[in-house]
């Protein structure tokens, strides 16, 4: 069983990544409904946070149906980042979660999430301090390292260890990388098996299907996997590997009806969360992979990520169970 502090996550433990603009409060509580063990919510700017920047704020909306529940913080200076703990805390989660991963330019430009990967001792030296400034559970995201020649994870995951780090994730690339080619999880098995280690590693990075997910248990010894783009507009993508681990088979797909129904809420949760305008938008994103290898299913998908109009949007999701409702997945 794996833990973090204190907190039992079962056995090789399926997590939802934090996600920008994915895992919100309507997407979390899809995926959990499906299978996912512990759910993270998008990462939030710590100075965004301390200035009490309404988008970030916003992002620590937490429910019950969540738990357990990771908020995952970025920033590089160390009052920001103990200051946003104080707030982040006061949202009650059950772990605090430290981006040092994130690779896009304008994070990596000001030092934080796998900006922090030029400064190891930086990055150490933040997290022991989080780790002093609350009674939560503080766990690392991050990369293999900045590029392929200064790859020191399994010294880096030690030291985050001895500091107090509670559980890591690991991405299986560099950032500078960024998310092209193959992920390399033999760096994550090498941390794992390190004899000084004794707290969680999860690997993170192309777990796109059930036999992976398997491959990452199994193969490289792994504590849990943590689930990103194959969870976008498919939560049932933790019910299908835990179908998988039991029967060594692939779960039916989610039928039609189910795949409407899924979008219909999931929208219905966003525009009650967030309103209609940012509801509408943000789910956008979700209904290629809701709906995904449908024949001619290209004008309902333009009618669903087109329109500004909840009621259109929810009215392409009747025309396309009308029209589509006995196709079988596969």
């Amino acid at each position: 069983m794996a833990k973090i502090g204190n907190i039992d996550v079962g056995d090789f433990p399926l997590l939802l990544a934090p996600m920008e603009d994915v895992s919100d409060p309507p997407f979390r509580a899809l995926c959990k409904e499906q299978g996912a063990d512990v759910v993270y919510t998008e990462f939030i700017s710590s100075e965004g946070l301390i200035r009490d920047a309404a988008k970030s704020v916003m992002k620590l909306d937490i429910y019950e149906k969540e738990r357990p529940v990771g908020i995952q913080i970025f920033g590089a200076n160390l009052d920001s980042m103990l200051q946003s703990v104080e707030i982040v805390e006061a949202s009650g989660p059950d772990i605090i979660d430290i981006n040092f991963g994130c690779p896009v330019k304008k994070v990596v430009s000001k030092g934080a999430g796998a900006g922090i990967l030029k400064d190891i001792d930086l990055m150490v030296s933040l997290t022991e301090a989080m780790v002093k400034h609350t009674k939560l559970p503080v766990t690392v995201k991050t990369r293999l390292g900045w590029d392929e020649n200064t790859i020191m994870i399994k010294e880096v995951a030690e030291r985050l260890q001895d500091v107090g780090c509670q559980a890591i994730s690991i991405h299986g690339r560099t950032r500078a990388q960024m998310y092209k080619g193959n992920a390399d999880w033999k760096p994550i098995a090498e941390v794992k098996n390190n004899p000084r280690m004794h707290i969680p590693v999860f690997g993170n990075g192309d777990v796109d299907t059930p036999e992976r997910a398997m491959e990452m248990r199994d193969k490289y010894g792994l504590d849990g996997a943590m689930i990103g783009r194959a969870s976008i507009g498919y939560p049932w993508f933790f019910k299908e590997v835990k179908h998988y681990f039991k029967t060594g088979e692939h779960a039916l797909p989610p039928t039609m009806e189910e795949r409407v129904e899924a979008a219909r809420r999931h929208l219905q949760m966003a525009i009650d969360w967030k309103g209609e305008k940012l509801g509408v938008f943000e789910t956008r994103r979700h209904y290629t992979n809701y709906f995904k290898g449908i024949p001619d299913f290209k004008p309902y998908r333009m009618k669903m990520v087109t329109s500004d109009d909840s009621a259109d949007v929810f009215a392409a999701f009747d025309e396309v169970l009308q029209k589509f409702g006995d196709h079988q997945f596969v």
